[in-house]
C-alpha cells in the first residue's frame, strides 16, 4: 500500500507544480496583457496566444497525473498492488515534468510579457515575440516527454 501512496504523490507533485508554474506565468503575462487592453481592446485576440501560452505546463502536468492514475488502477477501480520500489519509480518519472514545468512556465510568463510590450510598441512583431515564448515551451515539452516515456516504462 505504501508503494501508492508514493505514486500518487508523484501524480499530485507532477499536477501541482506544472499547475502552480502556469498560474504564475499567465499572472505575470495577463497583467501586462491587461495594461495594454485598458489602451487597445482591439489587441485581445493577439494577446490571447500569449497569455494562454504558460498555461500548457499545467496541462502537461495534469495529462501525467492523469497517467499515474491510469498505471496504478484508481481510473478503472482496480487499484494495483505496488512495493515502495515501484512507487518511488513512478514518483521520480512525475518529476521531469514536475520541475520543467514549473520553472518553465514561469519563465515563459516573463517572456510573453516582454512579448507584450514589443507587441504594444510594433503589432507587427506579435509573431516574432510568440517565437520566444515557444522556445521556452520545448523544455516543458522535454519534461512531459521524458516523464510520459519513464512512466511507460515501468512495469508493475
Amino acid at each position: 500500500m505504501e508503494g501508492i501512496v508514493i505514486a500518487l504523490f508523484g501524480a499530485g507533485i507532477a499536477v501541482f507544480m506544472a499547475g502552480a508554474g502556469s498560474a504564475i506565468g499567465i499572472g505575470s503575462v495577463g497583467a501586462a496583457a491587461n495594461g495594454l487592453l485598458s489602451e487597445e481592446p482591439e489587441k485581445f485576440g493577439s494577446m490571447f496566444l500569449l497569455v494562454a501560452l504558460p498555461g500548457t505546463q499545467g496541462i502537461y502536468g495534469f495529462v501525467v497525473g492523469f497517467l499515474v492514475l491510469i498505471k496504478v488502477g484508481l481510473i478503472a477501480g482496480n487499484l494495483a498492488s505496488l512495493t515502495i520500489s515501484q512507487g518511488a519509480q513512478i514518483f521520480a518519472a512525475c518529476l521531469p515534468i514536475a520541475f520543467a514545468g514549473l520553472i518553465s512556465a514561469i519563465h515563459q510568463g516573463k517572456v510573453c510579457a516582454a512579448g507584450v510590450a514589443v507587441a504594444a510598441k510594433q503589432p507587427s512583431s506579435i509573431m516574432k515575440a510568440l517565437v520566444y515564448g515557444v522556445l521556452v515551451e520545448t523544455y516543458a515539452l522535454i519534461g512531459f516527454v521524458a516523464s510520459f516515456f519513464i512512466l511507460n516504462g515501468i512495469k508493475i
